[in-house]
């Protein structure tokens, strides 16, 4: 099952807006895995569809979406290591309430930007 590319990367914004809002305005607190699959099969959709603009064999995919999710994970666990003991020092101050509202804030507005972008774009 291939999905257009135009139509995953924008439903993979859309889920970037959405827990970017949920984070600014919580409105979703029960079942966020449920949320959390619904967003992880999009992205997932996403890349397949690169693995299969690579032209790989068959047998091969699994071993490279394996081997990308792993590198994923492993890249978000490096960047948690590094900023959790300094975000653990600074929860409290004021700075760091504002700085996470910015940036929550101006993710809204960038991935918003690239829905409009990436749905009047020509197709290509």
């Amino acid at each position: 099952m291939e999905l257009p590319s135009r139509l995953v990367e924008s439903l993979i914004a859309i889920s970037v807006v959405v827990a970017a809002i949920n984070n600014l305005f919580p409105v979703v607190s029960r079942r966020v895995w449920i949320a959390a699959f619904v967003f992880g099969l999009m992205h997932g959709f996403g890349f397949a569809s690169v693995l299969t603009d690579l032209g790989l064999p068959p047998a091969r995919k699994l071993v490279a979406l394996f081997a990308f999710n792993v590198g994923v994970e492993l890249g978000q666990l490096a960047v948690v290591a590094c900023l959790l003991p300094v975000l653990f020092l600074i929860r409290r101050s004021a700075a760091y309430t504002r700085v996470a509202f910015a940036g929550r804030f101006k993710t809204v507005i960038m991935v918003i930007g690239f829905i409009v972008v990436r749905s009047t774009s020509e197709l290509g």
